[in-house]
């Protein structure tokens, strides 16, 4: 991987990890057309993820320092765990256990197998089709996220464990999951940032090792594609705030459907190799 390379893909990763439409999806796909048709990797992936988590812990530092101390009180009994903050605080960590255990347990086939692109292919159109179901009926959603319960983090926690396959989208998965629970459009996604932060620099600090043992993913691009990704990642989620307190999801999934169409015709043609 050489510099230029590095640039595109972590720009790609900052425009399109908190966006319902997969980042790993495409970091894979670009990264192919970039590389003579071989995969930036797994390893790469995680670690870049790591810099538009980190715009989330910035964004939202306010919100995360303050369930952080609201559950530190509920462990030394300073603050019910009834607490909307200190059971925001307990859900997330309970909501993160499906995604460690799976991505433990499947570490092998999600580094090989399932980046097949054929079935990111038929995970983009899949859970575009799920997402464009589950905006339609959340559409007059009202629950906010102090009323998430446990049922709802475990249901949600398992939604994101979907996302260890390419082509689902970790965003996408979790907010389809929370319209259907009932949340409304901002409260899911809001509630999908901050439960993608254990699970994503868990994965991204276990793959460090990874890193530079190839040469598609060498450190000095690796760290420039995780800083850009900060930085478009941090822009982004200012615009999807905004951008759903007044629109849907549709759009999203209109360019996930596209996406999968075009994937395949070059899967097809042998421009991609699957």
């Amino acid at each position: 991987m050489d510099w230029i390379q590095a640039i595109v893909l972590g720009l790609v990763q900052g425009l399109t990890e908190f966006l319902p439409i997969s980042s790993s999806a495409h970091v894979s796909i670009v990264g192919q057309l970039l590389f003579d048709g071989r995969d930036p990797g797994a390893a790469f992936t995680a670690v870049t993820q790591l810099g538009t988590e980190t715009a989330v812990l910035v964004y939202f530092r306010k919100d995360i320092w303050r369930i952080i101390v609201a559950w530190i009180g509920s462990l030394t009994g300073k603050v019910e765990r009834s607490d909307p903050d200190a059971r925001m605080g307990w859900l997330v960590i309970v909501g993160s256990i499906p995604i460690v255990v799976l991505g433990l347990l499947f570490q092998d086939a999600i580094d090989t197998s399932l980046r097949n692109l054929w079935i990111t292919v038929a995970m983009l159109a899949g859970v575009g089709i799920v997402l464009l179901v589950a905006d339609r009926i959340g559409a007059r959603n009202t629950k906010e996220l102090r009323e998430l319960t446990w049922r709802d983090g475990i249901v949600l926690g398992l939604a994101q464990a979907a996302a260890l396959i390419p082509g689902v989208s970790r965003s996408g998965a979790t907010i389809s999951a929370g319209l259907f629970l009932g949340y409304n459009r901002e409260a899911a996604t809001r509630y999908a940032f901050l439960l993608a932060i254990p699970a994503v620099f868990g994965s991204g600090l276990y793959k460090l090792k990874d890193i530079g043992g190839d040469a598609s993913a060498a450190w000095g691009p690796t760290i420039l594609a995780t800083v850009l990704a900060f930085v478009v990642g941090y822009a982004v989620i200012a615009w999807l705030l905004r951008y759903i307190s007044t629109h849907n999801f549709t759009v999203f999934v209109w360019y996930r459907l596209g996406l999968a169409a075009v994937v395949a015709v070059l899967i097809m043609t042998g421009v991609l190799a699957a």
